[in-house]
């Protein structure tokens, strides 16, 4: 099973949130595993959809404590490492999919391309080389596009 992962703020606006949870959907309908920071914003809405059409969701948590993460989380992974569990994130997915965010999302775009894994923006004006997409479809889409070329 191929992993996505979703990246962004902790903190987001309605709309933003609306993205992250459809993005989240359509990785569950997909037959993906959704992989995050396992804690609020793009994090929770992204677990939220994907956990409603029966995904898999991990958690991959800056803290100790498997109770800090989303409701809607099944796997939770406490790392006490802060941020640097970003990288763990990273290697855990297949791909990324990076929602607006900001220096957090920053570190983990870097660490996706210099470990040359595929990284799609939406909303995410970050200063990156990476696939810019208007919506979640357009996202899924490049993915499944991109993990049909390396079969």
């Amino acid at each position: 099973m191929k992993i996505i992962g979703i990246i962004g703020g902790h903190t987001v606006n309605k709309r933003i949130y609306d993205i992250a949870y459809e993005t989240g959907k359509l990785i569950a309908e997909n037959g993906f595993a959704l992989v995050s920071g396992g804690l609020g914003g793009v994090m929770e809405a992204a677990s939220k959809g994907a956990k409603e059409k029966g995904g898999i969701v991990l958690g991959i948590l800056p803290g100790v404590s498997k109770s800090s993460a989303n409701a809607f989380v099944d796997i939770p992974i406490p790392t006490g490492m802060s941020e640097m569990r970003n990288i763990l994130i990273v290697r855990t997915a297949d791909a990324i999919i990076a929602i607006d965010g900001k220096k957090g999302t920053q570190s983990e775009i870097a660490f996706a391309l210099v470990l040359e894994k595929k990284v799609i923006g939406i909303e995410c004006n970050l200063p990156f080389n990476i696939d810019r997409v208007n919506t979640p479809e357009e996202a899924i889409e490049i993915i499944k596009k991109n993990f049909k070329e390396e079969q």
